[in-house]
C-alpha cells in the first residue's frame, strides 16, 4: 500500500506538468482487480493537447470507444466536462513520446502493484468469511470488507481478553495513570503500546463513520458529540475508537455464544 501510495503521488505530480487535474476527473470506485479509471485515462489521453487538440465531437467519439473498449461506463455531459477542464490548461512538458513513455509506464507500475493487492485482500476476504465472528464484525457501522478482515486479523479471538478494557490496551488506546505523590495528571495521552496496525484500522473505521454519519449508530454519535464539545481531532478519534473497541467486544462476544448455544 505504502509503495502504491508513492507511485500515485509520483504521478499524479508528472500528470500536473501535462494534465494538472486529470485524477480529479473521475470518482468511480477502483474495479474488483484494483484498476481506477483515472489511471487508465491518464494512460490514453496523457497530455491535456491529446484532449483539447481536438474537436469536442472528435475528442467526445474518441472518449467513447475507449469506455467502450476499456468496459467504462460512457457520458456525454462527462465527455464534455473533460474536454473543457482540458482546454483551461497548458501542459509544460512537451508532448512528444518520452513524456508519453513516462506517464504510461507510471501508470503500468500503479496498476501491476494494484493487481497483485487485488489478489491478496480477496484471499484475506475467503479466509476471514471462514470465521464465526465474520457476520458480526461486518454488521458493525463503517466496516465493510476490507477493514473487516483486517479487524479481525488484529484482534483475534475476543476470549483471550478477559474484559472489554483488556482489548482497549491491546490496541494502545487506553490513557495509564500519569501520578506522583498527591499530583495526578488529568491530561493523560494514549499509551500507543499496542498495535499500531489496528489502531490504523480503527482511524479509518471512524473516517468511515464520519462520512456516512449512520444516524443510529452510538459510536458514530459518541463521536459527533466529543467533536462538537470543541475536542482535539486525535482526542475524539481516539476515544470513538475505544468505544467502538468495547462495542466491538461485547457483540462479537454475545454472538460466538449464542452459536454455542445454538450447537447445543
Amino acid at each position: 500500500m505504502k509503495l502504491r501510495v508513492s507511485l500515485k503521488n509520483n504521478l499524479i505530480a508528472l500528470l500536473d506538468q501535462t494534465f494538472p487535474g486529470v485524477n480529479t476527473l473521475f470518482s468511480s470506485p477502483p474495479r474488483g482487480d484494483g484498476r481506477q479509471k483515472w489511471l487508465d485515462f491518464a494512460a490514453k489521453f496523457w497530455h491535456c493537447q491529446c484532449v483539447c487538440g481536438l474537436t469536442p465531437r472528435a475528442f467526445a467519439e474518441r472518449y467513447r470507444k475507449w469506455c467502450k473498449n476499456a468496459g467504462y461506463n460512457y457520458s456525454e455531459s462527462k465527455a464534455e466536462d473533460i474536454y473543457a477542464e482540458s482546454c483551461g490548461h497548458i501542459g509544460i512538458l512537451p508532448k512528444n513520446e518520452s513524456t508519453k513513455l513516462l506517464i504510461t509506464q507510471a501508470v503500468a507500475q500503479i496498476n501491476a502493484i494494484a493487481q497483485g493487492q487485488a489478489v491478496v485482500l480477496r484471499e484475506m476476504k475467503r479466509l476471514a468469511a471462514m470465521l464465526p465472528e465474520y457476520p458480526a464484525v461486518l454488521s458493525m457501522k463503517g466496516v465493510g470488507e476490507i477493514l473487516g478482515p483486517q479487524l479481525i486479523a488484529e484482534i483475534g479471538d475476543v476470549y483471550r481478553f478477559e474484559r472489554k478494557q483488556s482489548l482497549v490496551a491491546f490496541a494502545g488506546l487506553d490513557a495509564p495513570p500519569f501520578q506522583s505523590g498527591k499530583f495526578e495528571s488529568t491530561n493523560r495521552k494514549i499509551s500507543k503500546k499496542g498495535s499500531p496496525h489496528l489502531r490504523k484500522a480503527l482511524f479509518q473505521v471512524m473516517s468511515a463513520l464520519l462520512q456516512t454519519s449512520p444516524a443510529e449508530d452510538p459510536v458514530f454519535h459518541f463521536l459527533d458529540r466529543k467533536r462538537a464539545e470543541g475536542k482535539h481531532y486525535y482526542v475524539y478519534m481516539n476515544a470513538a475508537s475505544g468505544k467502538f473497541l468495547r462495542i466491538y467486544y461485547a457483540r462479537v462476544k454475545a454472538y460466538l455464544n449464542s452459536l454455542e448455544s445454538e450447537s447445543y
